[in-house]
């Protein structure tokens, strides 16, 4: 009988082998997720774009005699209480969270740029302290403070843009502020200094480069949410104007409406919500997947 060579690889499980190389031959291990979300976010964007200008809507249109009317050829997501068209009214409504979510990010991610990387490069005393307000804003809820913020202006987008933006922030700075304490370890930085660069071309140069990556994952990230927070705000009244095709708007106002057994008015805007804020999310992913190749293990799980 052969003895067994103790310096002799053994044969690793199949499945745990498969489990840590997936994703590690150079190809998306999600291609099919990233493909869908790349065509519906692709989607999204032909609606917003195409639909106003070829099908213009007017706000304020009533047709009483064709409220509640079911999906049809005529209008395919049916009519509101008012008869005005849900298609048109949910790609209208998509629009404006559109244009919210992605102007509030932009909002948010410069704050955080310019918060995060004034923390992670001066270091010492102006990082803690910065730090520190950093963490009592984050515990006043986004909600609440942007119900205040919301609250000082006539309902419209820009005091919802304004809302998001200056509530949205926090997470971006903290992301910052750790690639920037995480590059500053790099030799090349030492080197720059070594040769004479002032700090702020340091930062411009070198760390603000080094950041904007995971800045612009954590932008996109933050559209989803946006619209989320857009919508939760009109719910309530405290965004777009009532006559104005908005998501938010529209599930509050079909409310009352499942109790007369009509359930599109609510179904359609609230699937406007969910699957394109699904798919950026997806999409987003996939593009975390590309950048930090060492944690598609953890997206995979």
């Amino acid at each position: 009988m052969t003895a067994t060579d103790p310096a002799a690889p053994t044969a690793p499980d199949t499945d745990a082998a498969a489990w840590r190389t997936a994703g590690t031959d150079g190809r998306p291990s999600r291609t099919p997720r990233g493909l869908l979300s790349l065509v519906l976010v692709a989607a999204t964007v032909l609606a917003v774009l195409l639909v106003p200008p070829l099908f213009p809507l007017d706000q304020q249109a009533v047709d009483l005699a064709a409220k509640l009317r079911p999906p049809s050829a005529e209008h395919l997501f049916g009519t509101d209480e008012m008869g005005r068209d849900l298609l048109l009214r949910c790609v209208y409504g998509l629009r404006v969270s559109l244009l919210v979510g992605v102007v509030a990010a932009l909002v948010a991610t410069v704050v955080g740029i310019a918060v995060g990387a004034a923390a992670g490069a001066l270091g010492g005393t102006v990082d803690r302290l910065v730090m520190r307000a950093v963490d009592v804003f984050a515990a006043v809820p986004h909600l609440l403070m942007g119900i205040f913020i919301v609250a000082m202006f006539r309902p419209g987008v820009w005091p919802v843009v304004a809302s998001v933006g200056l509530t949205h922030w926090v997470s971006t700075a903290r992301i910052v502020r750790a690639e920037v304490l995480s590059l500053r370890t790099r030799p090349y930085l030492d080197a720059a200094i070594s040769g004479g660069a002032s700090r702020g071309r340091v930062i411009v140069r070198h760390l603000l480069p080094g950041v904007l990556p995971q800045a612009g994952l954590a932008a996109v990230l933050m559209v989803p949410h946006a619209i989320w927070h857009e919508s939760a705000l009109s719910f309530l009244g405290l965004g777009i104007p009532a006559h104005q095709a908005s998501l938010g708007t529209m599930v509050e106002a079909a409310r009352g409406t499942l109790l007369a057994g009509a359930w599109w008015p609510t179904l359609w805007p609230g699937l406007f919500i969910i699957v394109p804020t699904l798919a950026i999310a997806g999409l987003a992913g996939a593009w975390r997947e590309r950048i930090d190749p060492r944690r598609r293990s953890e997206l995979m799980l």
